[in-house]
């Protein structure tokens, strides 16, 4: 990592920014470096995003009037505002979709249905806490390894603004979901059926989001594209889930453990969303 910075986790604000991003109809379907798998695996993760972030914001939210730590609590309400703001973006990128030909009424309706109106409302507050928490741990990894290998440079300009702005706030949140949850039901058996209730969850929604795609991506008129490279091909979402699990199930645990900072801050001042 390139930028120097006296910034640490806890001493810097959290606050929502807005990403400056306008999609226009005329945008490529395969928009990763035209390949088509990538496109589709990307955009299958996209469609998670609106719900999925409103119900962060819910879980964390839930607890704060039982966090009396000032630092924590503006924190919480740093959260809230930028995952508020990317379901809002997704949202609109999800309208993008749409004009291309994907129908996503259905699915989203289900992915609903099932994780929300099924899952969360049978859910203790304490579970949804500590799902959140898992899925903030691999979101925010996830978004560590685009930024340092490159991808959103790949990717349709407009697209790679949107993502290289929600992969820097998650960095620059991450933490947040956990220590809410340390503070109020800490516990390992609880953060370990959080974990394993995120894996499943997000694993499950994001294959399904992706196989819904690409029988409707099937059915649309064809547009150029490319196949990925060898190399390319040598490192998956998978491989970052593996880790992502190695290392939230070691009992001592915390995001801050690996501080990624500095790999956010570059790319807000990159998006000219943050002043050097």
């Amino acid at each position: 990592m390139d930028v120097n910075t006296q910034e640490t986790y806890g001493a810097r604000p959290i606050k929502p920014r807005a990403p400056g991003v306008t999609f226009v109809a005329t945008m490529p379907r395969y928009w990763f470096g035209g390949m088509k798998a990538a496109s589709l695996l990307t955009n299958g993760v996209n469609l998670l995003f609106p719900a999925g972030e409103r119900f962060f914001v819910r879980s964390v939210m839930h607890y704060l009037p039982q966090i009396d730590d000032d630092v924590l609590r503006a924190q919480v309400r740093g959260f809230a505002g930028q995952e508020h703001r990317h379901a809002r973006a997704h949202e609109d990128y999800n309208v993008l979709l749409e004009t291309q030909g994907y129908r996503l009424e259905r699915f989203l309706k289900a992915y609903e249905r099932i994780a929300f109106d099924g899952v969360e409302r049978i859910s203790p507050a304490s579970l949804r806490l500590a799902v959140t928490a898992a899925t903030e741990h691999f979101t925010a990894i996830l978004a560590e390894d685009a930024l340092t290998r490159g991808y959103f440079a790949a990717m349709n300009s407009e697209v790679g603004r949107l993502l290289m702005w929600h992969a820097a706030e998650e960095i620059e949140h991450k933490a947040v979901a956990f220590d809410v949850l340390q503070k109020v039901a800490p516990g390992y058996p609880l953060r370990m059926a959080g974990l394993a209730l995120a894996s499943a969850l997000l694993g499950g929604f994001w294959f399904a989001a992706v196989v819904t795609l690409a029988r409707q991506d099937a059915k649309l008129p064809p547009e150029p594209h490319r196949e990925p490279t060898q190399e390319e091909k040598k490192h998956t979402p998978l491989d970052v889930f593996v880790r992502g699990i190695r290392d939230y199930a070691r009992p001592s645990f915390h995001p801050n453990q690996n501080n990624n900072l500095p790999l956010a801050v570059q790319a807000l001042r990159s998006l000219g969303l943050e002043t050097a």
